[in-house]
């Protein structure tokens, strides 16, 4: 029995308005009409033979197209320092649900923590017809911020503030966060104290983290015995050496003390747990440790990880719904919104009996 080939098809093409106006014998403007519900200018003849025409050809208007032309693109662009970052991973999500809900649709662009690129995200992002940016950025090249501004669109930081800059901003209360982590950490027995954070300069929540550190150790010294409270900077080339030397310090210098650390984010606690592994140090036991940002592992790292869980989800959602209200035409000063941290207690903070 003989064989059938299959006969290959081209992959038809997508109709245009053009085939739309030739099949129905009329002008792409009538077309046009027509698909703008204008089609009260038209007669009823003519309405009918672009209606035929559109069902016979499979004819779909290009929504982006579509947009472009009433001057709207319904694209906002998300700037973010570090998608690699579980904090920023987190912001995205609650901002894509509130976009998705207001029908607009969330461009990303991710810096990779290279301040340098900040302007790129901008030309970039612009480019596409973003209508509006959420900045979750190094903050360390303001002009880049200036520029989308200069474009006529509207910004929102999140997290990071640009100096000089203003502008809607939602971000963690850190200076309570900070307050609230140490507080613990001296609740639960802890006297020598360390915060540990990339480095500092130019990046506004961990200049606002260590300051608050620094201040809560100041104000709380006189009346908490033997407190005392230092900082590191942890740096991301060679964070092991450095780190595991200031933790054998941290110990030298507790003594009889219990030593703690507050770590500023998820990608600090996890060099401080390897530090402590190459060290052969117990959680909770020998350092105490809590840490900013909650993650899905946090539960599971040695006897759990004590931290700060930021309300992500909320700051991404806010934000988002910050920058639709002025793409919408609210007029008003820049706001600033800080949210509240939650405290999430676990082993790592709990130093165990004698």
């Amino acid at each position: 029995m003989p064989t059938r080939t299959p006969v290959r098809t081209a992959p038809t093409a997508r109709a245009t308005i053009a085939d739309v106006a030739r099949q129905a014998g009329v002008s792409k403007a009538t077309v046009s009409r027509f698909l703008n519900h204008r089609d009260k200018l038209l007669t009823k003849g003519i309405a009918t033979r672009v209606e035929v025409a559109i069902a016979a050809l499979s004819y779909s208007p290009n929504p982006m197209a579509q947009a472009l032309k009433r001057g709207r693109s319904r694209l906002i662009g998300l700037v973010v320092a570090d998608v690699s970052n579980p904090f920023s991973v987190a912001v995205l999500r609650g901002a894509e649900k509130a976009c998705q809900q207001a029908g607009y649709l969330l461009m990303l662009f991710n810096l990779g923590n290279d301040s340098g690129r900040e302007r790129e995200a901008i030309e970039t992002l612009t480019a596409y017809q973003v209508e509006g940016f959420i900045l979750n950025t190094l903050g360390q090249d303001g002009g880049a911020a200036v520029e989308a501004v200069r474009h006529g669109k509207p910004v929102v930081l999140v997290d990071r503030r640009h100096h000089d800059m203003r502008a809607d901003f939602v971000s963690l209360d850190n200076a309570d966060a900070v307050r609230m982590g140490a507080r613990h950490l001296v609740e639960a027995g802890y006297r020598e104290l360390l915060f540990v954070s990339e480095p500092v300069k130019d990046v506004s929540p961990r200049e606002e983290r260590k300051s608050a550190f620094c201040r809560y150790i100041s104000e709380s010294e006189n009346s908490i015995t033997n407190l005392h409270g230092s900082t590191f900077e942890s740096m991301a080339d060679d964070p092991e050496t450095e780190l595991s030397n200031a933790l054998q310090c941290l110990r030298q210098s507790a003594g009889e003390r219990l030593p703690g650390i507050l770590s500023s984010n998820a990608v600090v606690t996890l060099r401080v747990v390897a530090a402590m592994t190459r060290l052969g140090l117990r959680l909770g036991t020998d350092i105490g440790l809590v840490g900013f940002d909650e993650t899905e592992w946090s539960p599971y790292v040695g006897p759990g990880l004590s931290t700060i869980a930021q309300p992500t989800d909320d700051l991404g959602r806010i934000a988002a719904d910050c920058l639709i209200e002025r793409l919408k035409g609210l007029e008003l000063p820049p706001r600033q919104i800080l949210l509240s941290g939650r405290l999430m207690p676990r082993g790592s903070s709990v130093p165990a009996p004698a």
